[in-house]
């Protein structure tokens, strides 16, 4: 008996089922060095408004992780307080109301280096009453930092 003889090439892969995907990958791990070229070599830093933008959303953020230290890096000296009032009144606060979100920061006034802003928070308790506080800032050794309190 005699057994059919098949194409060599049936039995074993040439690779070219592959090379679509291979060419893909190709492309993207081209566009994303691209991008990561662009971030490092774009120079621009962030403007004033984005950094209290960042200040405001980072002082928030540190709240609700209860970290003092992270607190204090985006807060000015003087609005720092007690460690444990501070954590506490904020506890009190999201046992209340919920936790504390940064909805948006807007009408950035810039003066030398002081500034205000409204920021408008809201809370996990009701997320439609949003109130918007005029906050100030300050620049401290190049960085802004939070001089008000907002609600709580």
């Amino acid at each position: 008996m005699s057994e059919p003889q098949g194409n060599a090439s049936d039995d074993s892969s040439s690779g070219s089922a592959i090379a679509p995907f291979l060419g893909a990958l190709t492309i993207i791990v081209a566009v994303v060095i691209g991008i990561w070229l662009i971030n490092v070599f774009s120079g621009e830093e962030l403007t004033d408004a984005q950094q209290i933008a960042r200040a405001a959303s980072g002082q928030n953020d540190a709240l609700q992780r209860g970290s003092y230290p992270d607190y204090q890096a985006f807060t000015c000296p003087a609005q720092h307080g007690d460690e444990s009032k501070v954590l506490s009144e904020h506890q009190d606060s999201v046992a209340e109301r919920g936790d504390r979100y940064v909805d948006r920061v807007e009408g950035v006034d810039i003066e030398g280096d002081r500034a205000t802003a409204d920021v408008t928070y809201y809370f996990d308790g009701d997320r439609e009453a949003k109130q918007t506080v005029e906050m100030s800032f300050v620049r401290e050794d190049g960085t802004w930092k939070v001089c008000s309190t907002g609600p709580s």
